[in-house]
Order: C-alpha cells, then structure tokens, then sequence
C-alpha cells in the first residue's frame, strides 16, 4: 500500500526528532577532545592517563550498553526507553557541568553513556517502524550521517563553547537540547515493541563487555608507558581478551545475550557491521590526531582549531543526503566502497603535505574535502546496510549492535592513535602525529576489504534467542 501524505509526514517529524537525539549522543563522543587542555588546567594535580577517562569511560560504556538497551527497547517499549535515556542523558550532563573534581565527572560521564545507549537502539527502532522496507536505507543512512556528523563536530562545538566560558559549557549546551528533545519526542514518537516480550538482556555479559573492552583500551594505551613485553601489560591484556570472550561465550548462550550473534549470519549485517568497526578507528583515531596536529604544530587555540576543523563535518553534512539516494540507486556496496577509499586519500594528504608552518588554505582545507566526502559516502551507507535488512522484531538490537561496532572502533581507534604517538614528548613530535594520520588511512584501507565482503546472497540461519530470520529479500543483496 503506497504511503499517504500523512504518513510521509510523520515519517519526517520522526526522523528529525531522532536525528536530533542522535547528534547529541554522538557529539558527546568527540566533543571532550579539544576541552583536554582547559580540563588539565582545571584539574592540575590530576594524572594525565586518569583524565582520559573523561573520555573513554563513556566510549566503553557506551558500546557495552547498546545491546542491552537494545533488547530492552524491544521489551518494554521503544518510545518509552528513548525518553528515559533522554532524560538520564539530561540530568547527566548536568552533573558533568556541576563537577567538582575529576571523579565526579568520569561517573556522570558513565551515567551520560548509559543514556545515550538506551536512545540510539530505540531511536532508530523507532525510525524503521515509520519507513515502508523500500525507504528504510535512505532513512537510516540520514541517521547515520547525524551521528557521523555530530562526532565530526564535536571538536569544532567544543573548541567555540571553550570559548565563551570553559569546559563545563560542553556539558551544559546538553541540557535545554534534551528538554527540548524530550518535550518533542513525547509528542510526536508512538509506542511499539517486540510483542513476544523475551527474558532481560544478559547483564553479566554486558559487564564482561564492558571490562574487556576498558582493559583493551588500558592496556594498548598503556603499553608504551608500561612496556609491551612486561607482566603489567601481558596481564591486563590477557584478562582483557578473557572478559571479551566470556561475553562471547555467554552471549552464545543466553536467552538475551549481549551480543546477538545469529543477526551477524546476515552477509550485510555481518559486513557491514567489520567495516564499521574498522573504519570508525580510521574517523575517531583522525579525529584525536587532528586536534593534536592542529594544536601542538601550528599552535592555534581551542576556538580556532575548533574552526579549522568544521569544513569536513560541513562537508559530510551536505553531502550524505546524496550518499543515501545514490547507495539506494546504485547499491550500498558501491558507494561505501568510493567513500573509505576517498576518506583514505584524506588521510594520505595530511600524512604527506602538512608543514610546521600553519598553511590552511593550501595544506589543510584540501584533505578536509576528501575526508568529509569520504566519510559521507561511507559512515551513513555502512549504518544503513547493515540495518535495513533486520526483521522488525530485532530493529533495535540490530542497530545496537550496529552502534556497539561503532563505538568499540571509536575506542579502538583513540586507544591505538595514543599507543602510536607515544608519551607527551610524542604528542608533541610532528613526525608521530604523521604516523597517527597514516594509521588512520591504514584503518580506511582495511574496511575496503569488508565492504567487498558485502555482494552475495547472505546466509539465513536462526538468530540466538529469537525466532528464524525471514528468507532474504532484495535488501539482503547489497550491491
């Protein structure tokens, strides 16, 4: 049955209030990276390993706690799980304006994560349930490229609110957006869940995830200081790797597992989901090393290396409507695979042509049109690949663990960029933030391979815990 205006109309309505929920969950990723200076500055007698907490505690929470919140969305409702993240999300970033010391902030950052984890899975959830099947690539893609635009942004937002005031405004800007947010949201979302109504989702599993992924991030940041070889970081290495694969094995398992393995027997799901992961470490790696270049070689302030920074997020937004139409057109295969190798020449110029001596025009603003071209084409496609082919009963697990890959690459990607440059003498060494721009260009050229992996019929095999995946359609075959 062809849509009516109506519902065409409420269909927008919905994609703008979740668009708006997912730009300031997304934001939060990367909005803290160019407040590290004026947080030092803060908090002077705080270790700098203990600061970035601030940021990597709401990266490994966050990615733990999509699943779960996902399953927990298709239980007890969506619409009422993507208020209640947004009202935790809130009041938690309040709190993160309100801290008095560094602890203070790292927990509310983890309540703020556990926020955003409940919004994105319902946000998108609720999406699918407003697009007929023919319309869900072009609108999922448009969610994804909020959240590939909001972390984009994120320096560039966070180096003007510096600015004006200091840190604790990054913070605070959350709190009229997340009233507003909610304020609309509760008019214009509808309710839906899962009406088979399953078991909770495995929390142990959860915080196996949680404490592997902390302790992988740990130790590859670590590892410099500590030495790769030593017992302090073979061990937490170890136990890292031991927590991931409990999680594993529980989810295997589990009636409501952390992880719903049987979703990745999609050939777009499974693919899709590896190229994300790789190429979010290339994007959240960038990113950091951005900031630093900018920063420590050619010593601009916060607002301008915020400034600086903002033609690629202007670029990715303009650009990723079109990436939607023509992944639909031409085969979400095609176009994610132009964007990584796009996004990849980006980070071939900055490792290649950038000097000591600030040269924008020339040296800087040509790489920024790759990579948000780049980024355009391929984060929103990926995202939408590896979603729209879900059965409806799973949409919001599905796109948690879409989200998760998301994020365990963002925290990959920050964790291995800091191996790489080393301690403060590195960050401050233009030679090493090369190296962490050609890490970043390595990371693009992997996902390539996952995206190839996406042509072919997709394997249909019952999901863990949940009913048989239906027989594959049109959109199982991307490209």
């Amino acid at each position: 049955m062809p849509e009516t205006p109506d519902a065409r109309s409420r269909a927008r309505r919905v994609l703008a209030v979740c668009s708006l929920a997912a730009f300031m969950a997304f934001l939060d990723v990367t909005i803290v990276n160019v407040a590290f200076p004026d947080l030092q500055r803060y908090f002077p007698d705080v270790r700098e390993d203990e600061l970035s907490w601030v940021l990597n505690g709401y990266n490994v929470v966050f990615s733990a706690a999509l699943v779960p919140a996902g399953r927990l969305a298709d239980m007890v409702g969506r619409r009422r799980l993507f208020l209640i993240g947004l009202l935790l999300f809130t009041v938690a970033s309040a709190g993160c304006a309100a801290a008095p010391s560094v602890w203070w902030l790292i927990a509310a950052r983890v309540v703020q994560a556990i926020g955003a984890a409940a919004v994105i899975p319902s946000s998108i959830a609720l999406l699918l349930h407003e697009y007929p099947a023919e319309r869900r690539l072009a609108a999922t893609s448009m969610l994804g490229a909020c959240a590939a635009a909001a972390a984009a942004f994120g320096p560039t937002v966070g180096g003007v609110l510096i600015e004006v005031l200091d840190w604790r405004l990054v913070f605070l800007v959350n709190v009229p957006i997340g009233v507003a947010t909610m304020l609309w949201g509760a008019r214009v979302l509808r309710e839906s869940a899962d009406q088979r109504r399953g078991r909770m989702p495995d929390l142990l599993g959860a915080a196996a995830l949680a404490l592997g992924l902390g302790g992988l991030a740990l130790t590859i940041t670590k590892g410099n200081d500590w030495g790769w070889a030593s017992p302090r970081t073979v061990g937490p290495f170890a136990g890292a790797l031991a927590l991931i694969g409990l999680a594993l094995w529980r989810s295997a398992r589990h009636p409501a597992p952390v992880l719903e393995l049987g979703l990745l027997r999609l050939r777009p799901v499974a693919a899709g989901n590896a190229a994300l992961v790789l190429f979010s470490i290339g994007i959240y790696g960038k990113i950091l090393v951005d900031v630093l270049y900018l920063s420590d070689v050619w010593h601009l302030r916060p607002v301008l290396t915020g400034l600086a920074l903002a033609p690629g997020p202007l670029i990715t937004a303009a650009c990723a409507p079109f990436a939607g139409m023509l992944a639909d057109r031409f085969g979400g295969k095609r176009i994610a695979g132009i964007g990584v190798v796009v996004y990849g020449l980006g980070c071939v110029w900055f490792a290649t042509v950038p000097g000591v001596e600030p040269n924008y025009l020339t040296e800087w603003l040509p790489g920024s049109f790759f990579t948000g071209i780049g980024n355009a084409m391929a984060f929103p496609v990926l995202t939408g690949v590896a979603v729209a082919s879900l059965p409806i009963s799973r949409f919001a697990t599905g796109s948690a663990v879409n989200a998760t890959a998301r994020q365990v690459g963002a925290a990959l990607g920050v964790a291995v960029v800091v191996a790489i440059l080393g301690p403060l003498g590195g960050l401050e060494s233009r030679d090493a933030l090369l190296r962490g721009f050609w890490c970043t260009g390595v990371a693009s050229g992997l996902a390539l391979f996952a995206v190839l992996a996406l042509r072919g019929r997709s394997a249909v095999l019952p999901v863990v815990a949940g009913p048989p995946l239906p027989a594959p359609t049109a959109q199982d075959r991307v490209g």
